[in-house]
């Protein structure tokens, strides 16, 4: 992993949410969520609520309480202002978010149930894809999570899908927070073409998630045969439509003196017969 990619986890790690702890650092409280409240000294205020849509909470005693778009923290000080104002001279109060049912963790792509997942407490990546049935057969190599702050700016980590399943390092199977994105997108096929001389030409299919070079393509066509020209030829649509040919010496890229031509989609290869 690249050193960006160390310093995202590093930031997502820091952005989540403490499970247990009184607040959920910057998460604000919508409408859904569920707040557990405990109030030391009012046994009676040790209760769980969920928001109502209008963004409120009904609390014995106290009664109505607006609560959306607060901290937890906040939270737990207006509820404690409240008390000492009325019923006691000090008052202890805890207030955690049991569910994130205002902003759920989404997950779509290639697992057997996509959809919103309310997260209660803290999950793990591993977590969310069981909740969602898990991965299907044709899930790919890369799964992206994006979370969006609340300035506006968001993040994308990308996480290998095959060490995710085989380490349950929290390298791989970080933890989630409200609102997130979870994308495992599924495994697709692409084709280039390689024509001539070769040992078996056509359509050569690769998976999407692999760097396909020219020497990976002629090796999959069998290799060129002896009559084969070292100067190889590739056909290659440009966004504008129009065909464009690039010329690359087998013998340079073989011998390291020149960079392995990269190939993309549907690019056609041209091994022309070689006549000296």
């Amino acid at each position: 992993m690249n050193r960006r990619g160390w310093l995202l986890i590093a930031a997502l790690f820091l952005a989540l949410p403490a499970g247990g702890q009184d607040s959920a650092v910057d998460y604000t409280v919508g409408p859904k969520d569920l707040l557990d409240v405990k109030v030391l000294e009012i046994p009676e205020l040790n209760v769980e609520r969920r928001v109502s849509d209008g963004g409120a909470i009904d609390l014995p005693l106290l009664g109505e309480i607006q609560v959306s778009g607060m901290s937890a923290s906040q939270i737990r000080a207006r509820v404690e202002s409240l008390l000492t104002s009325k019923y006691v001279n000090r008052a202890n109060v805890s207030v955690v978010i049991r569910e994130f049912a205002n902003k759920p963790v989404s997950i779509v792509g290639a697992v057997q149930r996509p959809g919103s997942l309310t997260i209660s407490g803290r999950w793990t990546l591993l977590q969310a894809i069981s909740a969602a049935g898990g991965i299907t057969a044709d899930a790919g190599r890369k799964i992206y999570i994006l979370r969006k702050a609340d300035n506006g700016l968001s993040d994308i980590l990308e996480v290998n899908t095959e060490d995710l399943l085989r380490s349950a390092s929290s390298n791989w199977n970080i933890p989630l927070a409200p609102g997130d994105i979870v994308n495992i997108q599924a495994r697709r096929q692409i084709k280039v073409f390689c024509l001539g001389e070769v040992k078996s030409p056509g359509a050569l299919e690769f998976d999407g998630d692999d760097r396909i070079s020219l020497l990976s393509a002629i090796a999959k066509a069998g290799g060129l045969t002896d009559r084969a020209s070292k100067k190889i030829r590739i056909k290659r649509r440009g966004p504008d439509g129009k065909d464009k040919e690039l010329v690359a010496d087998f013998r340079r890229i073989v011998s390291g003196k020149d960079a392995d031509t990269v190939l993309h989609p549907d690019d056609v290869v041209i091994v022309k017969e070689s006549f000296f």
